[in-house]
């Protein structure tokens, strides 16, 4: 096993892993104590959070199971192999936060989202695994979207043993398209079980790949991933924001949409596209999505 320290006093602005990894924004870690996602004002915690992680183009050419909790500024971390790179990767580490939110509009609501989630960042989770995570979020709590990843892992995922303990990784796009509507049901997928086996199949069978989204103009990427059979704008955007790069995506979910009714009407424009280019041209362009989460985090736990 090997471990280390990440100073979080060496990043380009603050972090905080517990608003980071428990926001809505991913559904692949788990939470040593349990409690994943039953926290709904999550933040600043000390709980050990683990996930294994697949390789990742120009990051690491193997699987890992990576363990990290966060102590004060201290960032740390027990893994199969050296996790620095890997965290960097997955918790983008690498942003500079600190302009990120000095280039954000100065507006209230966003600045009482930034005040009260300081260090949250944006997550880049795996593409397959972010894409199925999303189909699977339809009219669903963060909770029981996590339980769903977490079950189909143990069900479909590959073992993987580390530290005395068998780890279950998410499942590959063959093993998922290997499964039937009815498995998959049983597993509490519901109306999206179809969903998730088809997108698997198309993936397992060279078809299509989230991965390629990337590289195209951000609408012309959104119009790419809803070629995946349960995917919307909506779930596309999630897939661009939280995996693949596009920090001016901005999901428009109930949340969002509450905030335009709310804080920016002149921002409703009746489809879609027309809607997301203005909230997107409001939250700052570039780095939407990043204004867009702390938004969507701060109004999800009551936040005003």
């Amino acid at each position: 096993m090997e471990t280390g320290v990440i100073s979080v006093d060496d990043l380009a602005g603050p972090f905080d892993l517990q608003a980071t990894v428990e926001s809505g924004q991913s559904y692949l870690w788990s939470r040593l104590d349990g409690k994943m996602y039953t926290t709904d004002n999550a933040y600043g915690g000390q709980a050990w959070y683990e996930t294994v992680v697949p390789p990742l183009d120009g990051v690491s050419d193997e699987q890992a199971v990576v363990r990290v909790r966060q102590v004060d500024d201290r960032i740390e971390w027990e893994s199969t192999t050296d996790a620095v790179p890997i965290l960097t990767h997955l918790l983008r580490l690498d942003d500079d936060l600190t302009a990120i939110i000095a280039d954000a509009p100065d507006e209230p609501l966003i600045n009482r989202a930034f005040e009260q989630y300081r260090g949250m960042r944006l997550v880049r989770d795996p593409p397959f695994s972010c894409l199925i995570s999303f189909i699977c979020s339809a009219q669903m709590r963060v909770s029981r979207i996590h339980g769903m990843q977490q079950r189909l892992a143990a069900e479909y995922g590959e073992e993987v043993a580390f530290d005395g303990r068998t780890y279950q990784a998410f499942p590959t796009p063959e093993a998922l398209a290997a499964r039937t509507e009815a498995e998959l049901r049983d597993l509490s997928l519901g109306y999206r079980a179809p969903y998730v086996q088809r997108t698997a199949a198309m993936v397992a069978d060279g078809k299509a790949d989230p991965a390629d989204a990337v590289g195209r103009e951000y609408e012309a990427a959104r119009e790419y991933l809803t070629q995946f059979v349960g995917v919307g704008d909506k779930v596309a955007d999630c897939v661009l924001l939280f995996s693949l790069g596009y920090l001016e995506a901005i999901p428009l979910d109930t949340w969002i949409r509450t905030a335009i009714e709310e804080y920016y009407p002149d921002c409703e424009q009746g489809s879609y596209t027309d809607t997301s280019r203005a909230i997107r041209a409001r939250f700052g362009g570039a780095n939407a999505g990043y204004v867009q989460t702390y938004v969507f985090h701060h109004l999800r736990n009551g936040g005003e």
